[in-house]
C-alpha cells in the first residue's frame, strides 16, 4: 500500500507546468481505434488512468506506443474482443469503449464500468442514445452487450447534459449513416477537444462547446496528429494551492477561460493574482480571504471536480461560506477529514457550511476519491505538521507527477511503501 506524506506549512514559489487532461485523453484513446490507421495523440498525461486504458487497446491486439508525452496508436491488426471486468472496473472511462466499439464494428461487449464512488453515475443516457441510433442493448448481470446491424443517425435530447454520454453518443454516431443531433449537449472543453480529434481524423462534427451537436456520417477515418488540451482541473487544483501556499507561484501551460468560474470567485474572495494569455501567478494573502458561496453546476458553472479543492480554502474565509453540490450525492466524502485537520464545517443534505478562518493540523486522513485525495493534498501544505494520506492511487490516477511538481516548488511531500 502506498501513502503520501506531506509537511504542512511551507511556501512555494517558482512555476509548475499543466499536464494534459485527464478527462480528454480517457475518451481520446479509446476514439482512436475509431480508425483503422495510426492516431498520434500528444501531451498525454503519465496516470494510472491512462495506461489502463492502453491495457484495453493491448487486450484488443491494437499496437500501442509511448514515446515522452505522445501515444501512438495503430489498430490495423485490432480484434472486437469481450473487455473483461478486470479491464473494465479499473476506470469509469473504460465506457468510451462500448461507443468506438459500436461505432466501428456494430457491436461492444463489456461489463460495468469502474471509477470513483462519488455518487449514482448511471450510464441510461448512453444506453439511450445508442438504442436511438439503432442498437439492441442486452445485459447479463453488469455485463452489457450493444449490437446493431446498421446504425442511422438519430434527434436524441439529453435529459441530464452528461459529458459522458455526450462523447459516447459522438463516437457511436461518426459512422452512422445520416446525421445524428445531440440535443442538450454537454459544453465542456474536453468535448470540444474529443471533436476536434474526431474532424481531424476526417469525421464531420459540428457545434461541439454548445448545447446542440451534429453529426454527419462518414463511411472512414483516416489517420491524424493530435494535441490534448491542458488540464483545467489540474490547473484549478494548483490555483487553489497558490491562493493557501504560494508567493508568485506561476501555474503555466494552462487556459484561463477553462477555469472562469474559480478565478472569478477567487477574485471575489480578494486574491493576489495576475492572470496571463496562459498562466496565473498568485500568491497567499497576509489576512483572511472573504467568504463566499459556491454551487457546483455543469460547465462553464463551477466544476464538481473542483468543489473539494475549493472547500479547503473556504477553511480560510473570514466568517460563514456554503458550498452546495448538484451533480454528484457522494461528493463531500473529504468533510469527515477536514474536519479532522481542525476545519469547522456543518453538512447538511447536499450543503456544507464552513466557518472561519480555521487552524488547521497534520493527522492522518484518507484520500476517499481522486478529487477528495486532490482536497487532502491541499489540505495537508497550509496544515501545520505532518499530514499523511492513504488511498492515494486515486490521486495517482488524475495528477500527473504530483509528487515532483510539488517538491519542485518547494513543498515537502514524499510518497512511500509501507
Amino acid at each position: 500500500m502506498k501513502i503520501m506524506e506531506v509537511e504542512g506549512g511551507r511556501t512555494l514559489e517558482g512555476t509548475i507546468r499543466v499536464s494534459g487532461a485527464k478527462n480528454a485523453t480517457v475518451a481520446l484513446i479509446p476514439a482512436a481505434i475509431l480508425t483503422d490507421e495510426e492516431a498520434t495523440i500528444c501531451n498525454v498525461p503519465e496516470i494510472t488512468d491512462t495506461e489502463a486504458l492502453c491495457d484495453i487497446l493491448r487486450l484488443l491486439n491494437v499496437k500501442v506506443n509511448r514515446a515522452s508525452e505522445s501515444v501512438v496508436i495503430n489498430p490495423q491488426d485490432m480484434v472486437n474482443l469481450e473487455i473483461t471486468e478486470e479491464y473494465s472496473n479499473k476506470l469509469r472511462a473504460s465506457y468510451y469503449f462500448m461507443g468506438a466499439l459500436l461505432g466501428k464494428y456494430k457491436k461492444a461487449v463489456m461489463y460495468f464500468p469502474g471509477g470513483c464512488s462519488i455518487g449514482a453515475r448511471p450510464i441510461d443516457l448512453h444506453l439511450k442514445g445508442f438504442e436511438a441510433l439503432g442498437a439492441k442493448i442486452t445485459t447479463e448481470k453488469n455485463k452489457y452487450i450493444v449490437e446493431a446491424k446498421e446504425l442511422h443517425g438519430a434527434n436524441i435530447y439529453l435529459d441530464i447534459a452528461s459529458v459522458g454520454a455526450t462523447i459516447n453518443i459522438m463516437l457511436a454516431a461518426v459512422k452512422a449513416k445520416g446525421q445524428t443531433i445531440i440535443e442538450n449537449a454537454a459544453k465542456e472543453p474536453e468535448i470540444v477537444n474529443v471533436a476536434t480529434f474526431l474532424n481531424n481524423m476526417g469525421a464531420k462534427i459540428v457545434g461541439a462547446g454548445t448545447s446542440t451537436i451534429k453529426i454527419e456520417g462518414v463511411e472512414k477515418l483516416h489517420k491524424c496528429f493530435h494535441e490534448v488540451i491542458p488540464d483545467r482541473i489540474e490547473t484549478g487544483t494548483y490555483i487553489i494551492i497558490a491562493a493557501l501556499c504560494g508567493k508568485n507561484l506561476r501555474i503555466d501551460n494552462m487556459i484561463p477561460e477553462h477555469v472562469d468560474s474559480l478565478l472569478s470567485k477567487l477574485e471575489e474572495m480578494g486574491a493576489n493574482m495576475e492572470v496571463g494569455a496562459d498562466y496565473v501567478i498568485i500568491s497567499k494573502k497576509d489576512t483572511p480571504y472573504k467568504s463566499t458561496d459556491v454551487k457546483t453546476a455543469v460547465y462553464p458553472g463551477f466544476p464538481t471536480d473542483l468543489q473539494q479543492p475549493f472547500t479547503v480554502l473556504l477553511t480560510q474565509a473570514e466568517g460563514k461560506s456554503k458550498i452546495t453540490e448538484t451533480i454528484y450525492e457522494n461528493r463531500f466524502m473529504h468533510i469527515p477529514y477536514l474536519k479532522k485537520l481542525g476545519a469547522d464545517i456543518v453538512l447538511k443534505n447536499q450543503t456544507a457550511t464552513l466557518t472561519g478562518p480555521s487552524e488547521l493540523k497534520g493527522c492522518e486522513v484518507v484520500a476517499t476519491d481522486l478529487r477528495a485525495g486532490a482536497a487532502m493534498v491541499v489540505a495537508g501544505l497550509f496544515a501545520s505538521g505532518k499530514t499523511t494520506i492513504t488511498n492515494v492511487e486515486h490521486i495517482l490516477r488524475g495528477y500527473e507527477q504530483i509528487i515532483e511538481k510539488l517538491t519542485e516548488v518547494g513543498a515537502k511531500i514524499s510518497l512511500k511503501e509501507i
